[in-house]
């Protein structure tokens, strides 16, 4: 059975929402029992989705996490020595970070004195400044997946905004012991996704879509 969808026109864009994954209770539960996305469950790393580099979204995206990634504090940061030494970038074209030590070079472990978790994240919540302004798009993302297809009108397009799922992952995916979004643990939060998500969503599809969205799915 096809997942039930609600659709928003946006111009030119159709935007259509998996209803099922929107309304679900889903929340990330890093750091609370996330087993991570290693071939081996691993909770006890904290690592959640960042053992592998961000893959960036072009050069302008890298352009901004440079700037952005010279402005965290070194107590806020577990690998500034090493940043400064070999860079944040894990390829000569700067479209993906760098992985040290076996997860993204940004990944505070556990026990940090700074904080354990995205040194990036951290720093933006130091500054009273929006996470998602700081961080890769892949990462304040997830799970939120868009899939972007050309509309029956020519100039048109249809965005569908789901969840990711192991095959996102392609290679990586078949391998992993554990995928948030397909497990039953993570579905307990205290608000809906298109609430507890919503300034990603709202980030994503802009403010007209995301209200309209929201009055149609919290009104249910």
């Amino acid at each position: 059975m096809d997942p039930e969808v609600e659709e928003v026109v946006d111009g030119d864009v159709t935007w259509r929402f998996d209803v099922g994954f929107l309304t679900s209770r889903w929340t990330c539960v890093w750091g609370q029992g996330c087993q991570g996305i290693l071939p081996e469950r691993a909770p006890e790393l904290q690592q959640g989705c960042c053992s592998v580099g961000a893959e960036l979204d072009g050069p302008e995206e890298g352009a901004r996490l440079s700037a952005y990634a010279a402005m965290v504090d070194p107590e806020l940061f577990q690998h500034h020595a090493e940043a400064e030494r070999g860079g944040i970038f894990g390829d000569e074209r700067r479209l993906s970070t760098r992985v040290v030590d076996g997860a993204c070079i940004f990944l505070n472990r556990p026990g940090f004195e700074g904080g354990a978790g995205c040194a990036l994240h951290l720093a933006a919540l130091d500054a009273d400044e929006p996470p998602l302004e700081w961080k890769p798009s892949v990462c304040w993302q997830l799970p939120v997946k868009v899939d972007w297809a050309p509309g029956a009108d020519e100039g048109t397009e249809v965005a569908t905004v789901r969840r990711w799922t192991r095959a996102d992952w392609d290679e990586e995916g078949d391998e992993m012991a554990w995928c948030c979004t397909e497990e039953p643990e993570p579905y307990v939060g205290e608000r809906p996704v298109v609430e507890s998500l919503g300034e990603e969503l709202e980030a994503v599809v802009g403010t007209p879509v995301y209200v309209e969205l929201r009055r149609r799915l919290t009104g249910r």
